[in-house]
């Protein structure tokens, strides 16, 4: 507002009378036209562009915040005893890295989460992580020189040559080791392998890094890289479920490993004065009891199909294959 100094002098105000009749005359009219404008059918309204009502409402959503983000881990893979190595022909010129895509389902789909949710039948596999039975998933494959069989999972040298590298977000610290997968190619070949290792980045999601044996009987080694559709199977076997106590195990400290179990295993306990005691699992694929909480004592074991087994009589002995004589069952 401009000071007074800036201000211009108001012109001298002029009043005559105006007869009363007028007056009243005039605020009649006035106040006719007042109720005919409050009684009007749109009266108070809001008038849009067009010249009709319009009614003012509240933003739809407002207040709420948008959905956050997904982020997918971004800290390193712990080192393995013997991760997978994808062949340079199979990573070169590689531009993103795609989602695991469940098979039928496009892959281009706007908004999708990084690692969706498979789809499984009501109450087949309570216990199932991010690989589920009953689903046919869509990724790549690739090969590498698996050389003795030794991997991630600790199982050890092998002979079986049929067997796979799981990149490390299907890996699941470890929960994929063991799973029996069916590889199918695009030519209609087929392969079923075990998942003995951990293929880390820049493996994919949804990617198997098979053993070179493996991969031949899909494609030539030369390809490098080929699309496939795989799935969990839960197969025929007459082996039974074996454990394994890590190098240095006692009683006051252990690592336990079961091994050629026929389904995915979800959880190993140790039975307490306090009941059962679940483990922490490694990305090793050996549970651990910090304390020695059960060393040497009864152990039970549950599927991802949530069956379980207890096994009595497994005494602490480090490094040395103890059988069993159990089984899951065959799903």
């Amino acid at each position: 507002m401009a000071s007074s100094s800036h201000r211009r002098p108001r012109p001298e105000r002029r009043t005559r009378r105006v007869p009363v009749v007028t007056v009243v005359a005039v605020a009649a009219v006035a106040l006719v036209v007042s109720l005919v404008v409050a009684f009007r059918p749109d009266g108070g309204s809001e008038t849009g562009a067009d010249g009709g009502a319009r009614t003012v409402e509240p933003a739809a959503g407002s207040g709420v915040s948008g959905s956050p983000t997904a982020t997918g881990a971004t800290g390193s893979p712990s080192p393995k005893p013997k991760p997978s190595t994808a062949s340079p022909s199979a990573t070169a010129g590689r531009a993103s890295t795609p989602a695991a895509t469940p098979a039928g389902k496009s892959g281009s789909s706007s908004g999708r989460s990084a690692a969706p949710a498979a789809r499984t039948a009501s109450g087949a596999a309570p216990s199932a992580g991010r690989i589920a039975p009953g689903t046919s998933y869509r990724g790549v494959a690739t090969s590498y020189d698996a050389g003795d069989g030794n991997g991630a999972c600790s199982y050890g040298p092998t002979s079986d040559v049929m067997t796979a590298a799981m990149n490390t977000a299907d890996y699941e610290t470890s929960k994929a080791c063991g799973a029996y997968v069916l590889v199918r190619a695009g030519s209609g070949a087929s392969i079923t392998v075990r998942i003995t290792n951990e293929c880390p980045a820049p493996c994919e999601v949804g990617q198997l890094d098979l053993s070179r044996q493996a991969f031949a009987k899909l494609a030539p080694l030369s390809a490098g890289r080929i699309p496939v559709t795989w799935s969990l199977l839960s197969p025929a076997t007459s082996d039974t479920v074996s454990i394994r106590y890590k190098t240095g195990s006692t009683q006051y400290w252990c690592g336990i490993q079961a091994i050629g179990h026929r389904n995915p295993l979800a959880r190993l306990e140790v039975r307490t004065s306090a009941g059962w005691t679940r483990l922490a699992r490694t990305d090793y694929n050996y549970f651990l009891s910090e304390q020695g909480t059960g060393c040497g004592g009864a152990l039970r074991l549950t599927d991802i199909y949530g069956e379980q087994l207890t096994v009595e009589g497994i005494a602490v002995r480090a490094d040395v294959v103890q059988s069993t004589r159990v089984q899951f069952a065959r799903h």
